[in-house]
């Protein structure tokens, strides 16, 4: 019986390690079974008449088990966030050493045809068989190579995602071997989900192949974040696998190619094509291989003595310095802020066609999509925009993703986190700190702003997919988290830290408790509580901070409640006193739900600044008087002190002291709280407008930052002063799409009909905010003429605002050709059909019927029955 009832038990532990799912019900019903089992052992007393009870409880418990089991599986694939499974870090049975590529393409069928030489040996244990990840590939033939021959394996391939290959002996640790494949890669009948970060899967892109696309060209191109290289080469797909490789790619003799590290050699074959090999030294990860092909302009640049190189479609490449140029001074901080050298052979960076994310940082190769290739006249309105955070987003991936990697996906932190990161310190090193505060800011309110993110861990070993890891978690949250850091254990030891991090791990996996090690070590303390609660656990501290004032006793009293669920953190803060002109910071721990601090001072304080540098990821409600505030803007000296009080201000546009505050901002040291500043103006308050309008006539003419121009035009504009309109005409002759985009807007406000004849000389060169202006000049003003721009503007937008639907409407229904009507109403469709789903089918409709009631004027009656159909269409449709 006791041997029957162990091997029930078997199953049930079996079946619970099938599934994979940890449950809290299954963990309290092994206790009870183990209780009763310990009870029936037969080295326990001898058999007595409970025996058969607890030989029918421990069966029915089995079967208790068994369901619970089967209900958890279940919840966890309805997306339970309680039932996600546990996430270990792949295990290593062989291990890559090297793998050679040998591949041509076939456009007309979007293939790639491949062969392919891998060098591996066991990990630690004996094995006589290899799995490799191989996505919707025909294999044509897997042999071993041994003595120069190739002699054929059995392999099973009945998922079309993986292969198990059986060895031809035994391999012990020490042993190498080499793996043959002959095979076609078919990227295109695979049907793998992306996420947020990289929307597909497929791992190889052919773009335009038959060159049907009108203005784009034809480029292949690859992405093997998270695991999606095995969709063109077979491999063991996982992050904490490192091999060097070399890649040759036949390809049409017109295109350029691009791979990781070094181009070593370049072969004309006679028949129209080329093959070009290209070889990586030293060990990467499978996902960062990469390959490109297409008619690219290279831009020969350097760090030092290495290659730093620029490939751009040809219309860009003038403009390859002015995109890319500031990279080697990026390399050269980074390098003398990290304490190691940039440790790759060479940089590259591409910009590809419709590519599935923002940048990948390939080793030495990264690949950016279109929104950092400019010209120079976007480039003028550009900024630290998203274009220029991903080059150093990117780029700083070199050493936090490629020299040291992830050793699983529960740890992407150690790659994006600090990727995220090294963006801020780019922006505080070239532009200064209130740029890089900006960031900061910018960063934290997306993760805030995020549902749901305050629910995560930022190393999670609990998800259900491993694209679920790439969120606003892993990114915005955990740059903040590590600027944190950097700020309590200041910017020698912060970064003294990182260097121990990456040259112990150099070439190999990280993970954030070794993160921890090295700053631990760099820094003598004790980093535990960081960690413990910023890395393991989830969400973060909701703040109220009151204040009061004991003038008897001459203390200050400032109260610090933590208001959210969950977790208690345990906080550094630094504490800016204000008294008589002179600041004193205090240094306190925040440990409980309610802390209250008290200090001893003179006078009554000028202003309290709990967390004075500005570094705490949280929310807070910061119950400071609005006098406080204005104090705070003169006075404290950090960009969110100043933002706090413009906020504040805005918030009481009658008051003095918020009018000074406004006033005074409108010439804040950043362009970004200039912006802001002009933006919270009440222009129809007396006091306002006579103390900021000689300010925003100096600042739309003379600022020396374009967008500060351009929001200053579009507030002048909207007094319809015609004394301003020189200015908006002389704005009309600016490089930047921001200014002229305002001042076209600006006189539209004014003089239609001059604005109308302005925007047709501007049609042939437009971008951006001008496209915008001119579309609303056209679709307000415009006629027939002026039809084929607005409707390919219109289709052009991923995004369109209830505006310009109706202005977009409203030309549809008064342009003269029913040809014209009838394109309108087709879009109008369509878009009515997308937005149902959002409960917008009566607007779409409504703008339809409206403008039925229009074309009915103009006896156009059959773009009257069209609108009948459309409507129809869209009621009907699910």
């Amino acid at each position: 019986m006791y041997c029957i009832i162990l091997f029930i038990r078997f199953i049930f532990v079996l079946s619970l390690h099938i599934n994979n799912i940890e449950m809290k019900i299954s963990s309290f019903l092994n206790r009870i079974f183990f209780n009763f089992f310990d009870r029936l052992h037969p080295s326990k007393a001898q058999w007595t008449p409970e025996k058969p009870i607890l030989i029918i409880s421990m069966l029915l418990l089995g079967i208790l088990q068994m369901v619970s089991t089967s209900y958890g599986q279940a919840l966890s694939k309805s997306g339970d966030p309680l039932m996600k499974m546990y996430r270990a870090a792949a295990p290593k049975i062989n291990d890559l050493i090297h793998t050679k590529l040998d591949v041509r393409f076939d456009y007309k069928n979007r293939y790639l045809y491949g062969k392919e030489w891998i060098t591996l040996r066991p990990h630690l244990y004996q094995t006589d068989s290899l799995r490799l990840d191989a996505k919707g590939m025909d294999l044509n033939n897997i042999s071993i190579i041994k003595n120069g021959k190739n002699t054929r394996l059995k392999f099973k391939y009945d998922d079309s995602l993986t292969v198990a290959i059986q060895l031809d002996k035994i391999y012990q640790k020490d042993e190498t071997y080499t793996i043959f494949i002959d095979y076609t890669s078919k990227p295109n009948g695979l049907k793998l989900k992306g996420s947020a970060a990289i929307n597909d899967a497929k791992g190889l892109y052919f773009i335009n192949p038959d060159s049907t696309e009108k203005d784009k060209p034809v480029q292949i191109w690859t992405q093997g974040e998270t695991e999606s290289s095995s969709a063109w080469f077979p491999t063991i797909d996982k992050p904490d696998q490192k091999t060097t490789d070399e890649i040759s790619m036949t390809v049409p003799v017109k295109y350029v190619t691009l791979s990781n590290g070094r181009l070593a050699s370049q072969r004309l074959n006679g028949n129209g094509t080329r093959t070009d090999t290209w070889k990586m030294e030293l060990p990467h990860a499978p996902y960062l291989f990469m390959m490109a092909v297409g008619d690219f302009k290279i831009y020969h640049d350097h760090w030092h003595n290495r290659e730093v190189n620029y490939y751009l479609e040809p219309k860009y490449a003038p403009y390859a310095k002015e995109i890319f140029g500031m990279t080697p001074e990026q390399i050269e901080f980074f390098s003398k802020t990290l304490g190691i050298d940039y440790p790759w052979n060479k940089y590259s960076q591409i910009v590809v066609r419709d590519y599935v994310s923002g940048s990948m940082e390939n080793t030495t190769a990264t690949l950016h999509g279109s929104q950092v290739q400019e010209t120079h006249r976007e480039l003028m309105d550009a900024y630290y925009d998203f274009g220029r955070q991903s080059i150093a987003h990117e780029l700083f991936h070199q050493w936090f993703g490629g020299y040291v990697t992830c050793e699983s996906w529960s740890n992407l932190t150690v790659n994006e986190s600090f990727a995220d990161f090294g963006e801020t310190l780019w922006a505080e090193h070239k532009y200064g700190k209130d740029e890089g505060d900006a960031h900061n800011y910018a960063a934290l309110q997306k993760y805030l702003n995020t549902p749901d993110a305050n629910a995560k861990d930022l190393v999670r070993f609990y998800y259900d997919d491993r694209e679920d890891m790439f969120d606003n978690v892993s990114y915005e949250k955990g740059g903040r988290i590590l600027n944190m850091l950097r700020n309590y254990l200041g910017d020698a030891a912060f970064f003294k830290g990182l260097n121990i991090y990456l040259k112990t791990n150099a070439f190999k996996t990280g993970e954030a408790q070794q993160v921890r090690l090295a700053e631990e070590e760099a820094s003598g303390l004790d980093l535990n509580w960081f960690f413990k609660q910023w890395y393991y656990g989830a969400g973060h501290p909701v703040l109220n901070i009151s204040y009061k004032w004991n003038d008897a006793a001459k203390k200050e009293t400032v109260y610090l409640q933590q208001t959210q669920t969950g977790q208690i953190f345990k906080l550094p803060i630094a504490i800016d006193i204000y008294t008589g002109g002179k600041k004193e910071r205090h240094k306190v721990w925040v440990n409980d739900r309610a802390d209250t601090l008290t200090f001893d001072i003179a006078t009554k304080p000028e202003l309290v600044n709990v967390d004075g540098d500005k570094v705490l990821l949280c929310t807070k409600t910061d119950n400071k008087t609005l006098d406080e505030y204005v104090f705070q803007y003169f006075n404290a000296p950090l960009y969110l002190d100043r933002l706090e009080a413009i906020t504040a201000a805005a918030a009481h546009p009658s008051d003095k002291g918020a009018k000074k505050v406004l006033v005074a901002a409108l010439k804040d040291k950043y362009y970004g709280l200039r912006i802001k500043a002009i933006g919270a103006l009440n222009m129809n308050d007396d006091d306002i407008h006579n103390a900021a309008l000689p300010v925003l006539t100096s600042l739309a003419q003379t600022d020396d930052n374009t967008l500060v121009r351009a929001a200053a035009i579009t507030v002048l504009g909207k007094l319809n002063a015609p004394g301003s309109l020189p200015i908006f005409i002389q704005s009309l002759g600016s490089q930047s799409y921001a200014i002229q985009g305002a001042a076209l807007a600006a006189v539209n406000q004014l003089d239609p009909a001059r604005a109308l004849s302005l925007a047709k000389g501007l049609e042939n060169d437009n971008e951006g905010p001008l496209t915008q202006a001119i579309f609303a000049v056209y679709a307000t003003s415009g006629g027939d003429g002026q039809w084929p721009f607005v409707l390919k503007e219109f289709n052009a937008q991923r995004n369109v605002i209830l505006n310009v639907i109706r202005s977009f409407a409203a030309m549809t229904g008064r342009v003269e050709k029913p040809e014209y009507a009838q394109q309108g109403i087709t879009v109008l469709k369509a878009l009515g059909i997308r937005v149902k789903r959002f409960g917008l089918a009566p607007v779409m409709i409504g703008f339809l019927t409206t403008i039925k009631s229009e074309r009915i004027k103009l006896n156009d009656n059959a773009s009257a029955i069209a609108i009948d159909d459309a409507i129809k269409q869209i009621n009907d449709a699910k």
